[in-house]
C-alpha cells in the first residue's frame, strides 16, 4: 500500500500551468491524498514558460498519461512517445497552442512492487532514505549540460542566468523528447518517500532543505505545505507542485 499526497499551487502567478497526476487523478489546483496499490502512477507536469498554452499542455499530457495500462519499461516508453506526437499533433492544429510544450516527471508503481521511473525536461524525483534525500531523475537542461562538464558550479547551476532553457519537451513540433527511462533498483523499502516537484520548488527550496523538512515530525501534508511555504519565502516567482509517495507496507493498518 501507498500513501500519496500531493499540492499544485499558481504561486505568485496569474494561472497555473502545473498540473500533478496521482493515480487516476489530474488535479491543478489545490491539493490530493489517496492511498493506492499497484498499479498506478504518479507524475507532475509544468507547461514550458514562454509557450503557447502551457496550462493545457501539461494537463493533457497527465490526461493521457493516467491512461496507460502497461507499465513494463519498454511498453512505457513506447506509449509516452505517442501521448508527445498526439500533443504535437495538437498544437499544430490549434492556432491558440502552437508548439505548446510540457515537462513530465513520473513513477509508474507496478503490480508486483517494481518502480519505473520517466522525465522528460527539469522537474524533479527525488528519494528520502534513512535521512537522506537524493535527486534520481536527471535534469535534461542547459545548465545541467554545463555543470557535468565543469563550466558552472552547483551554485552557480542553481542561479544561471539560462537556468529555464531545457531540452525538447512534450509537444515540440520539430523535435522528438529523449524520454528517460529507468527501473529504480529495489523499488521501495517501508518507509521511503519519492519525491516529485517541478521546478518552482527545486528552484528556490534545495535538497538539504527539503531534508529538513522531511525530517520533521509533522503529517506529510504539513510538511508539503511548508516546502511550498518555504519556496515562496524564498522568493519564489513560479508555479510549485509537489507530490510525495510513500510505501507503507503490505498492511498499513500494522
Amino acid at each position: 500500500m501507498y500513501y500519496c499526497c500531493g499540492i499544485t499551487e499558481k504561486g505568485v502567478m496569474p494561472h497555473n500551468e502545473d498540473a500533478m497526476l496521482i493515480g487516476r487523478a489530474v488535479i491543478d489546483k489545490g491539493t490530493s491524498e489517496q492511498r493506492l496499490s499497484g498499479p498506478f502512477i504518479a507524475a507532475v507536469s509544468d507547461g514550458v514558460s514562454g509557450e503557447a498554452a502551457g496550462e493545457v499542455a501539461s494537463k493533457m499530457c497527465l490526461e493521457q498519461v493516467r491512461s496507460i495500462e502497461d507499465l513494463q519499461r519498454s511498453k512505457l516508453k513506447t506509449s509516452l512517445l505517442e501521448i508527445h506526437h498526439r500533443l504535437a499533433e495538437y498544437s499544430l492544429k490549434h492556432k491558440d497552442s502552437t508548439n505548446m510544450q510540457t515537462t513530465l516527471c513520473g513513477i509508474a508503481v507496478s503490480e508486483g512492487g517494481e518502480v519505473i521511473s520517466f522525465n522528460v525536461g527539469d522537474s524533479r524525483l527525488y528519494r528520502y532514505r534513512g535521512g537522506r534525500i537524493r535527486q534520481i531523475s536527471r535534469d535534461q537542461s542547459l545548465v545541467q549540460l554545463l555543470y557535468e562538464e565543469g563550466s558552472i558550479t552547483q551554485e552557480e547551476r542553481r542561479t544561471h542566468v539560462h537556468r529555464n532553457i531545457i531540452f525538447p519537451a512534450f509537444g515540440n513540433v520539430k523535435t522528438d523528447p529523449k524520454i528517460d527511462v529507468e527501473t529504480i533498483p529495489g523499488g521501495m523499502q517501508f518507509g521511503d518517500v519519492l519525491l516529485l516537484c517541478s521546478d518552482g520548488l527545486s528552484d528556490y527550496v534545495s535538497a538539504i532543505d527539503m531534508q529538513e523538512v522531511l525530517e520533521m515530525p509533522k503529517s506529510l501534508p504539513k510538511r508539503l505545505s511548508l516546502l511550498v511555504k518555504r519556496a515562496l519565502e524564498h522568493g519564489g516567482q513560479d508555479n510549485i507542485t509537489v507530490i510525495a509517495v510513500i510505501y507503507q507496507g503490505e498492511d498499513p493498518e500494522e
